[in-house]
């Protein structure tokens, strides 16, 4: 399973990331394509001792993928087979788009982080959910009641004005919330211009009203929403959005986002800039993230469900990630550096770490 470093030295370290991963993604389907996916999951299936009950739902590990790596939705069910206990899919838009110009992913592979400016390239959500509803039937043939669970992200589309924003995120939870086993509204990526704006109390009220309003009238009154938020919040501004949830009953917060930020890292800085805009993921991001998550709790305690996500690597980046407070938690870069079998040595170093004895 540790063969995976070197062949990611030998085979992806020297290629355009973005193909690089396009390449991984593919041998991922194609091994579910041709039945090798069984076996996969026979290695990295979650210790029942790890399944979780969060929002109402039942998770087979706490662990699971979070947005940007199955962007289209199209590798769903094969990344199921790798362990993971969720899979986030998208962020989708109210449209499709082909997302920033190339190239727009580069890794920094000495501190085994990646900037991105994708810039929510993407099928649309007409497109997408037909496609989803496909993958959870296919899951639940598979799986059953235990099978793995499907979150839908959903964010601005370039093309729609701030002010036209919430009936952009109307259409996409319309379309998509009958398909989705939690919806979430991401207004924190870096890479669609103006989006963190509607991180501000003021626009971010009536964005999630509208949301949960036109869910609700896609027949999902009942479908778990939850609001992504950056790391360059400032810590006034996360206990704002905590309190916003709080009033508006969001069933979760997401935390956190990319950063803006570039301070600290191991790479030289002529690479860094040569990279120039875009969110950084990984590593450097683990402590911003695991901040926001203890101050989140400490401002909503049990009343909302807390999804942590950046710089996590380890089991025991996961496990400290649950005792600062989190329900669930997510990665993505380190997916890219650790290989296929990433998810499966989490779940197997939780299961030894939590046992039984892990709250649900």
């Amino acid at each position: 399973m540790r063969l995976y470093p070197v062949v990611f030295r030998a085979a992806f370290s020297w290629m355009d990331a973005e193909r690089a991963h396009g390449i991984g993604a593919g041998m991922i389907g194609l091994a579910h394509r041709v039945g090798a996916g069984r076996v996969l999951h026979r290695i990295g299936a979650p210790d029942p001792a790890l399944r979780t009950t969060v929002m109402g739902l039942d998770f087979p590990s706490p662990f699971g993928l979070a947005a940007g790596f199955d962007k289209h939705g199209r590798h769903t069910v094969a990344l199921t087979d790798l362990g993971f206990g969720h899979i986030e899919v998208g962020t989708i838009t109210g449209t499709a788009q082909p997302g920033n110009p190339r190239p727009r992913l580069f890794r920094l592979i000495a501190d085994r982080a990646v900037i991105n400016r994708m810039g929510f390239n993407n099928d649309g959500a007409a497109v997408l959910a037909p496609r989803l509803a496909a993958v959870r039937a296919d899951l639940e043939r598979r799986y059953g009641r235990e099978r793995p669970l499907i979150g839908v992200n959903i964010g601005k589309t370039k093309a729609a004005e701030l002010a036209d924003a919430a009936a952009d995120y109307e259409h996409s939870a319309r379309t998509l919330a009958p398909h989705a086993d939690y919806l979430v509204v991401n207004v924190s990526s870096p890479n669609t211009p103006g989006l963190r704006q509607l991180q501000e109390i003021d626009a971010l009220a009536p964005l999630l009203r509208a949301v949960r309003s036109s869910a609700t009238a896609a027949g999902r009154p009942d479908v778990p929403l939850l609001v992504k938020i950056a790391p360059d919040l400032a810590d006034e501004d996360v206990d704002a959005v905590a309190a916003l949830a709080l009033e508006l009953g969001l069933d979760g917060i997401i935390a956190t986002n990319t950063t803006l930020r570039r301070d600290g890292l191991a790479t030289d800085a002529a690479t860094v800039t040569a990279a120039g805009a875009g969110g950084l993921s990984g590593t450097p991001l683990a402590d911003r993230s695991l901040a926001v998550l203890r101050r989140l709790k400490a401002a909503v305690g049990d009343r909302l469900a807390l999804v942590s996500v950046g710089g996590v690597t380890t089991a025991d980046d996961v496990a400290e990630r649950l005792v600062a407070g989190a329900d669930l938690v997510q990665g993505y870069t380190a997916f890219l550096y650790e290989g296929p079998f990433w998810a499966a040595r989490i779940n197997a170093g939780l299961a030894r770490r939590l046992g039984t004895g892990r709250r649900s």
